[in-house]
Order: C-alpha cells, then sequence, then structure tokens
C-alpha cells in the first residue's frame, strides 16, 4: 500500500465512509509546533519529525491494517518559547478544543481508535487532559495520546545520560535527527546552552527537583538560555541521527502492529455525548 493510501485526507468521501467502517479503524493524527528550536534547526522541528517519522511508520505496517494517518496540527501549545521571534503559539483552550472538535467528528463517524502522535514535549500533557476528556464525550472511540519520543528503550544506548535527561530542546539528539532526515535545514552553529546542573548557578534545581520528571517546575526557555537551546548540540552528526531515525521508526512499527493485532482499549457501544 503506497503512503498516499494511507491518508485519510486523500480518501473521496466513500472510501473514507468504507475506511471507518472497517472493524478496529484507527487515525493517527500528528501534532508538532511552530516554535524556536535555536539559531540552527527550524521552526517546524517538531512538526517535521511527527509527519515524517509517522510515514515511515505506516509504510512499513502491513498493507490491510485499516489505519490512516490525518493532516499534521503544525501549530501548537508553546507558550514555553514565546520569547523568541517565529514562534506561534496556540492558548490551551484552543488547542484543547481543537481536539475535541475533531475528535467529536471523527467519533461520529465510526472511528474506533484515535492516537495522537506527538512530538512536542511543551503539549503532552494538554494533550493527555484533551484525551481524557474526549474519551469521556465519545466513549465508543479509544484516544490514545502518545509521544514520539517516549518509552524507546534503544535510546540509553545511543544518547548519553547527560543528553536523555537535560537536553530538553534542540539539543544533541533533535539536532543529529534533523541532519539524517533534512539536513539542508540545519544551520552550522553547534549551539549548547541551557545549563541547569552545574553546583552554583541559579538555574540549578536543589536536590530531588527538575525540569521535567519527578518533581518539575512549569520552565520558560528564556529563563535558562540566550540560544534557545536547552541541552548540548556539538556532538550532533548524521550517523547519530540515522540510528535514533531507526530505533524510533523500529519502536512504532511494532507497538502499532501489536495495538491492531488487538481489541484494545475497549469502548462502549456508539454514541458521543
Amino acid at each position: 500500500m503506497s503512503i498516499s493510501c494511507r491518508r485519510f485526507d486523500h480518501l473521496s468521501w466513500p472510501e473514507a465512509a468504507e475506511a471507518v467502517g472497517l472493524e478496529g479503524s484507527t487515525l493517527v493524527w500528528p501534532f508538532g509546533a511552530c516554535e524556536q528550536h535555536g539559531p540552527h534547526l527550524p521552526l517546524i522541528t517538531d512538526a517535521f519529525f511527527a509527519e515524517r517519522m509517522l510515514v515511515e511508520v505506516l509504510e512499513r505496517l502491513p498493507a490491510d491494517l485499516p489505519i490512516w494517518m490525518l493532516p499534521a496540527q503544525s501549530l501548537g501549545f508553546s507558550p514555553e518559547h514565546e520569547a523568541f521571534p517565529g514562534t506561534l503559539s496556540l492558548s490551551a483552550n484552543l488547542m484543547f478544543q481543537l481536539v475535541i472538535e475533531v475528535g467529536q467528528q471523527l467519533a461520529a463517524m465510526g472511528v474506533r481508535r484515535l492516537l495522537l502522535f506527538n512530538a512536542h514535549g511543551g503539549q503532552i500533557g494538554l494533550l493527555h487532559v484533551a484525551a481524557r476528556q474526549l474519551r469521556a464525550q465519545c466513549p465508543a472511540m479509544a484516544v490514545l495520546p502518545c509521544f514520539l519520543w517516549s518509552g524507546v528503550g534503544a535510546l540509553k544506548d545511543l544518547l548519553p545520560e547527560s543528553e536523555r535527561e537535560v537536553g530538553l530542546h534542540a539539543g544533541l539528539a533533535e539536532t543529529s535527527l534533523m541532519l539524517s532526515m533534512a539536513p539542508e535545514l540545519v544551520g552550522l552553529d553547534r549551539p549548547v546552552d541551557g545549563d541547569h546542573y552545574t553546583p552554583g548557578l541559579s538555574t540549578t534545581p536543589p536536590m530531588g527537583w527538575s525540569l521535567e520528571g519527578h518533581a518539575p517546575c512549569a520552565w520558560l526557555t528564556d529563563d535558562f538560555s540566550e540560544s534557545g537551546v536547552i541541552g548540548d548540540s556539538r556532538e550532533a552528526n548524521a550517523a547519530l541521527g540515522k540510528a535514533l531515525e531507526q530505533a524510533l521508526v523500529d519502536h512504532w512499527v511494532n507497538l502499532l502492529i501489536s495495538l491492531m493485532g488487538s481489541q484494545w482499549p475497549p469502548v462502549r457501544e456508539p454514541e458521543c455525548l
């Protein structure tokens, strides 16, 4: 099956009606953002990763699986980056309502599963809340809010612990991945910035606290970084990016094959409140 056949927006309305009527029909909605990614990466980095990675994943799935991708949502919830020109952020309310309204329409069509395939860390929590509310309103449709980088075990062998833990934005991982997937979009700078773990710095959290993790804070990028980077991109390279790309694609291929071979999560009789 070609990727065009996997794109829900490339179907005619009779084809769309047939598609959502299949048992286990699943739509995947890529989410990204238009926000600063330092002086070396494009504003569209997260949306680019979500869409391109999903295309690669779907191309590797068995052709008979009833799964399609929706058009990517390229504007996201990015208030942490608003101090940097180029960032365009939807309000939390607007983003929330977008998910609810589109999701309600999909549920009314008969879609049984909606997977939110998100590549922007700053909207993970918001999409989880929207997904829960959507499921409550449309109990016949399962909603799965996912983050591109979460749960990928191979990352521990590819990235140093420092970057896995504190390379939060435009650091080694994202820079290397873009060098692999679209090197023409990567500038020459390789910034290291956003240091928040050097003892004695006012930006270093007290013991047990962190920017993200078990005891996080609601941080803004310019609290820690002048370049917009939180991490260290100096060792970024295309070979590492290719390995990251393969690890991510393998992870999501396995997860989607597993999901599509199941009847999980449980849903109720069709009715959208």
